[in-house]
């Protein structure tokens, strides 16, 4: 699976490529500071897996049939709850 991480998750890269993904970030690929649609539209046009955390791309992502993880604050939240309930007390 090939993936395109939005600007604000450059820093996974080199963690999703050891879990064997083909990764391209936002910067490498010339859009770094584009538009919502320009970069939804860059992963569909080459097949890639849309990774963000911005509810707009997400949406316009859903829109135009481009595959895309929304990864929210709540989400991150709730891993977070989780990660500390697990703490030994």
């Amino acid at each position: 699976m090939k993936l395109l991480l939005d600007e604000m998750y450059a820093g996974l890269k080199e963690y999703l490529e050891t879990l064997g993904y083909q990764v391209q970030t936002a910067q490498e690929s010339g859009l770094k500071s584009a538009k919502d649609r320009d970069i939804v539209e860059y992963a569909g046009k080459h097949d890639l897996i849309l990774i963000t955390q911005d509810q707009k791309p997400a949406e316009l992502a859903q829109l135009l049939g481009v595959k895309c993880v929304f990864i929210s604050n709540l989400m991150i939240a709730k891993l977070v709850d989780e990660k500390i309930r697990q703490l030994p007390t």
